[in-house]
């Protein structure tokens, strides 16, 4: 054992004698042995060279076995401390093992019991050793997967994204959209969540699930959906029904944000007085994410031209969804959703005036 982790050894006592002794004893155990013969200089050298353990005489002049103790646990709460007296004193021996002692060694003491004390403290400080080296590994390789997780989970997100940006753009596509309308929608609602105070998980999810919105519309025949002139009535109630479309789509997934999409693919139409479709959903019963999204999408439907109107200013467009015309209604929106909306009209021209490539889709429903 010893030629294996020899252990380095402090030996401090006033008595010469005594510390001559141990060293011997210690050296021929096959320990590497350092005597001192007061605390004082003991303190200086383990500043500098911490050690496996320390043996230390209590009683000495100048600085106790105990006050030495003290600073050894000041400096390390690890090192064993071995305190020898020649009296066998309970008092003394409970205070320094309160104050942190690993053992008591009663003088004259006898060589194997020493010997056995020492190779004790050291299998202590070795073990101790191993757990702090393995808790640094442990902390290491914890964060290290953690790393990786959150990298493994950022190219998941980054790729759901992407699934969900090119599965809008298929529906959106054949309504011959740029892709523009579904990024505004986005911004749009990320603007209301934050105007409203929602949460930031909330509000991050509906930037992205905001633009699935339509995605059932990629179920409407081409005949109904780009039919260049107005729709009958039976055509209105078939596309009508991308809403319905676009829920059983995204319905079922255990992922939040197809989650949320499938409800404001269901419920972007959905009015606050109850006059929406397709469930006609009234008031709080209508879900948060369907009540943003249909203020929305209902300003960008309005900034852009259709066969049934030509497209409105800014102006015209706060006016119609704050004040009415007859077709869009104040009381179709929440109104803390349409008080947030005033608030914040500004961004939503800045994000319709900033877009690259305004929609010119004719989003009838």
């Amino acid at each position: 054992m010893h030629s294996e982790s020899p252990g380095n050894i402090f030996i401090v006592d006033d008595d010469r004698y005594v510390l001559e002794s141990v060293s011997i004893l210690l050296r021929e155990s096959g320990f590497s042995v350092t005597s001192f013969s007061s605390g004082h200089d003991a303190i200086r050298q383990f500043v500098t060279e911490p050690v496996d353990l320390i043996l230390t005489d209590i009683n000495m002049p100048g600085m106790t076995g105990i006050e030495l103790l003290e600073k050894i646990r000041y400096l390390d709460r690890e090192t064993p401390v071995l305190l020898m007296t020649a009296y066998a004193d309970l008092d003394t021996a409970v205070r320094a093992i309160q104050k942190g002692a690993f053992d008591f060694i009663i003088k004259p003491y006898r060589p194997p019991y020493l010997i056995h004390a020492v190779e004790k403290g050291l299998t202590y400080k070795r073990l101790t050793n191993i757990e702090k080296n393995y808790k640094r590994e442990l902390e290491k390789t914890v964060e290290l997967r953690t790393s990786e997780l959150n990298d493994a989970l950022n190219k998941l997100t980054n790729m759901s994204g992407e699934i969900i940006e090119r599965l809008t753009a298929a529906a959106e596509l054949r309504d011959e959209d740029t892709g523009a309308h579904i990024n505004r929608i986005g911004k749009y609602a990320q603007c209301l969540s934050s105007q409203l105070g929602l949460s930031a998980s909330f509000t991050k999810n509906i930037t992205v699930a905001s633009a699935m919105h339509d995605v059932g519309k990629i179920g409407i025949p081409d005949s109904i959906l780009l039919k260049p002139a107005a729709l009958t009535a039976e055509e209105f109630n078939c596309i009508k029904q991308h809403t319905v479309i676009g829920e059983k789509i995204l319905q079922g997934s255990s992922h939040a944000m197809l989650q949320m999409g499938a409800v404001i693919a269901a419920t972007h139409h959905e009015r606050w007085d109850g006059t929406g479709y397709p469930y006609g959903l009234k008031a709080e019963a209508i879900p948060m994410e369907g009540r943003l999204v249909m203020l929305a999408d209902q300003y960008d439907a309005l900034r852009n031209s259709r066969v049934y109107k030509p497209a409105f200013s800014h102006a015209k467009t706060c006016d119609i969804l704050l004040n009415g015309d007859g077709r869009t209604l104040p009381e179709h929106f929440e109104p803390r959703v349409l008080d947030a909306f005033r608030e914040s009209e500004k961004v939503f021209e800045e994000i319709f005036e900033t877009s690259l490539a305004p929609s010119m889709e004719d989003d009838r429903a």
